[in-house]
């Protein structure tokens, strides 16, 4: 399973390359390509066109790594499936010795790693090798398995080992190797071999802040474990913040001589923008609003907001008046209800999939 986007200049020379290295071997190379603007799938689709072994899914509205891998290992039957990148920078030389020691049976999951014996990171800037050290320490965390590499991008494993992880998954951004190790149920078999980072000849790099955000997902995703959705928790997050925003800007309001209805208007607007903004470059970042549609949302959000406010207003209202509550009870149940409530309304209407 090689996730593409972008690597028109890198497919052809990945495939010369596999069919070197995986001689005598009966195999299947499927791109998952996750909406590319260059000429990648058109390539695909020469070669695949001479070679029945080479596939292409054209995924259309989803990004990520993770759930491509998912998808692209669903499209096909093999006994045994294995991701590197589409980029040439995984060595793929190691694959038939992944194969041969999962033939074994001793091992559940064969990975390509850049921390043992042989392994390297090769021309990474002390920076970039800094975070990775910082992140592959808090990805160990997160799973049982005695591995020095969890945020290897390249690995091997049996289907049947995939089958039991899948239901647990949470295939948010790129770490699928993390996702899988922390979602089997028991603690995996786990085999690395060294090998040393290449670099990159054509295309550009996908990573950004974004790759990282993701990968903080996929870290609360794991510690949450699946009981509360990483979207809610960030959503209230996100709200917490809009809450302090409010707060600040009503402040700034009456202190520069605006009626206490005016400084509420302005500091409510102000939240409700800004909650927007956060939860469609954050929360929602796969499923971003742009343009028109951006302008449709906020509307949307606007409504949802207020007919959950309102909703809070008429609630709690009766329950301070009723006198079974106080009104720090009644406030928080009426804030729980409105963060239930607008987080509902956003991810079905808001932010819905296409």
């Amino acid at each position: 399973m090689v996730p593409v986007l972008n690597e028109a200049g890198n497919v052809a020379e990945l495939v010369e390359r596999l069919k070197r290295t995986l001689a005598g071997i009966d195999w299947e190379l499927v791109f998952v390509d996750d909406g590319s603007a260059d000429t990648t799938r058109d390539v695909i689709a020469g070669i695949g066109s001479l070679d029945a072994r080479i596939r292409l899914v054209h995924r259309i509205g989803r990004r990520g790594l993770a759930s491509a891998f998912i998808e692209g290992a669903q499209s096909s039957l093999a006994r045994y499936v294995a991701v590197m990148d589409g980029d040439l920078q995984h060595d793929e030389t190691l694959l038939p010795k992944m194969l041969e020691l999962l033939r074994t049976g001793s091992f559940d999951v064969v990975v390509g790693s850049r921390y043992v014996a042989g392994g390297g990171l090769g021309a990474w800037s002390a920076g970039r090798a800094r975070l990775s050290s910082i992140a592959t320490r808090l990805s160990r965390t997160m799973v049982r398995a005695d591995i020095a590499d969890p945020m290897s991008g390249f690995f091997m494993l049996p289907r049947s080992v995939l089958n039991q992880a899948l239901p647990r998954v949470s295939a948010v951004g790129f770490k699928i190797l993390l996702d899988v190790l922390a979602s089997l149920p028991v603690a995996p078999r786990v085999k690395e071999l060294g090998f040393q980072f290449r670099t990159r000849t054509a295309g550009e790099s996908k990573l950004d802040t974004g790759v990282a955000f993701d990968f903080l997902l996929l870290l609360l995703d794991k510690m949450a474990g699946g009981l509360v959705p990483v979207r809610f928790i960030v959503f209230a997050a996100i709200g917490l913040l809009g809450v302090v925003a409010h707060l600040l800007v009503l402040r700034v309001g009456l202190g520069v001589g605006l009626h206490f209805q005016a400084a509420q208007a302005v500091a409510t607007f102000t939240a409700i923008i800004g909650n927007f903004v956060l939860n469609n470059v954050l929360t929602f970042r796969d499923r971003r609003l742009r343009g028109c549609r951006a302008i449709r949302g906020v509307i949307l959000f606007t409504i949802a907001c207020g007919l959950g406010a309102l909703a809070n207003l008429n609630v709690t209202a009766l329950m301070v008046d009723s006198g079974h509550q106080t009104w720090l009870v009644a406030g928080l149940i009426g804030a729980a209800m409105s963060l239930v409530w607008n987080y509902a309304v956003g991810s079905t209407v808001t932010w819905r999939k296409r």
